[in-house]
């Protein structure tokens, strides 16, 4: 079972009209919400069952079709053309093949030479700004040489990319039209697990399909994900969703709609959204600088288990352990050292490794950050102040988090002597954790990397010089007692 990007989006909608329009007077948020029936009278509890005192009120369900009314209008169809590389799929050869009859040779078979191929995909994004400016999700409009909005109304307008972010899964948009309808944005942070929320959408092409479902978990960390602390839903989300609202039971937005965890590439009865606010920090630089920059610690961490807290003479599992610093990193400058456990991050604390790594992702290089550790059966303050990609001395495409990130998707580190003599190689980098291009090429936790397109790779910098200049990358690992060539494409 994996984590699996939704290849289309949802038509995301919202709109708040202003004070004084058409339609707003007198309007509350209560409207929203319409009351239940009374319920029938509940049996007499029994003598064990809790008092009378200590039952819980029910709540009335949201208002789902004033949220719609109101905030569909701000719904856009995101169409999108653009051109990959693909490799030729050569015929299987058999007895009767001229080709071998004639060398006295297998025909060639498997992939041949690439070549472009037209795609076209089909999403959608939210307007958060009446002059045009758009939410939706990266991978909608990965690789697209041609964006189309459609509003509501059927008008069509050509888009730009400001920008995207792979990390977060975020990209901006923007139209020139004016007037527009938009959402009103709301603080996940207020979310908690059983609190209703509402999807509106294209699922298969359906247009203007909402779905209702409640929170059924916050600040998941997924694999290949580490700079999102994803909001858990049980609301239906399906191919069409991607890069649309969730709505809160107010009608704010709270998130946007980006995977879900699926066997069989459907709905399965979990999805997951990103965070509102991290989405704007991103849109945020992207409008500013069209681009963005995430900080880097410099470290790599683990989750807290019941043995380790024990190991490490903790009263309960939980933070971050830290399994490697990065030479020259901002971490080892802080002086954090293998074993320890962070335990907040500026006065928030870290549950699990990936809070730790949203928090640090989220941030600007060059941050500051009060770090809680734990370290020989006590707590110890350090401060940091945290790097970019572009200063991490031994970056190398690893990251601070459980997963790592970069353009090929690795966090790797130098073999050591005794590891060089049992592999029979003088040079090399053991890669520790893979994602992203590398984790959907093959390449996993242990293979060493031996070579890059025929250069060999003797440290990180190395490979990050060698990744920052290429589109195709053949990666010669060593798995075992076993060479293989990998072949990576990159973004």
């Amino acid at each position: 079972m994996k984590i699996k990007s939704i290849p289309l989006a949802l038509a995301a909608a919202g709109i708040i009209i202003g004070a004084g329009s058409a339609g707003a007077a007198g309007w509350k948020p209560s409207d929203w919400f319409q009351a239940k029936t009374a319920l029938a009278s509940p049996a007499p509890q029994a003598a064990a069952q809790p008092a009378a005192t200590d039952a819980i009120a029910p709540m009335s369900a949201p208002n789902y079709r004033a949220i719609v009314q109101r905030f569909g209008p701000a719904v856009v169809g995101i169409n999108t053309e653009g051109h990959v590389k693909a490799a030729r799929r050569l015929p299987d050869a058999d007895d009767d093949d001229p080709f071998s009859q004639f060398f006295g040779m297998p025909a060639p078979r498997g992939r041949g030479p690439q070549a472009e191929v037209p795609v076209m995909g089909q999403g959608s994004g939210f307007i958060i700004d009446g002059s045009g400016l758009i939410l939706t999700n990266a991978h909608v409009v990965a690789d697209a040489d041609e964006v189309t909005v459609k509003l509501s109304d059927r008008r069509e307008f050509k888009a730009k990319v400001l920008g995207s972010d792979r990390q977060t899964d975020v990209a901006v948009l923007k139209i020139n039209a004016d007037n527009l309808p938009v959402v009103r944005l709301g603080d996940p942070r207020q979310l908690q697990v059983g609190d209703y929320v509402l999807a509106i959408g294209s699922p298969f092409g359906f247009e203007q399909s909402a779905t209702s479902g409640i929170v059924s978990a916050k600040g998941r960390s997924l694999p290949g994900d580490a700079y999102v602390p994803f909001i858990q839903t049980d609301v239906a989300v399906n191919p069409g969703n991607s890069g649309g609202p969730l709505f809160d039971a107010a009608g704010n937005v709270v998130g946007i709609n980006s995977q879900i965890y699926s066997r069989t590439g459907g709905y399965m009865g979990v999805s997951f959204s990103i965070p509102i606010d991290v989405a704007l920090k991103v849109k945020d630089q992207i409008v500013s600088t069209g681009k963005v920059r995430h900080a880097r610690l410099g470290v790599t961490v683990q989750d807290v288990n019941q043995p380790l807290a024990d190991s490490f003479k903790l009263s309960q599992p939980g933070g971050a352990l830290v399994s490697s610093v990065s030479p020259g990193s901002a971490a080892a400058k802080a002086g954090l050292q293998p074993g320890d456990v962070v335990l907040k991050f500026n006065d928030r604390p870290i549950d699990r490794s990936g809070d730790l790594s949203a928090l640090v992702g989220m941030s600007a290089p060059g941050d500051k950050a009060r770090l809680e550790v734990w370290r020989g059966g006590k707590n110890v303050e350090l401060n940091a102040t945290l790097a970019g990609a572009s200063d991490q001395v031994a970056a190398a495409d690893n990251q601070d988090g459980a997963a790592p990130q970069g353009r090929l998707g690795v966090a790797v580190r130098p073999l050591t002597p005794e590891e060089g003599r049992q592999a029979k190689l003088a040079s090399g980098l053991v890669i520790e954790q893979a994602s992203g291009p590398a984790a959907r090429a093959g390449l996993a936790a242990g293979d060493i990397i031996v070579s890059v397109n025929g250069a060999p790779v003797n440290n990180p910098g190395e490979l990050q010089r060698m990744v920052a200049k290429e589109k195709q990358l053949a990666v010669l690992v060593q798995r075992g007692d076993a060479r293989i060539f990998v072949p990576v494409r990159l973004g």
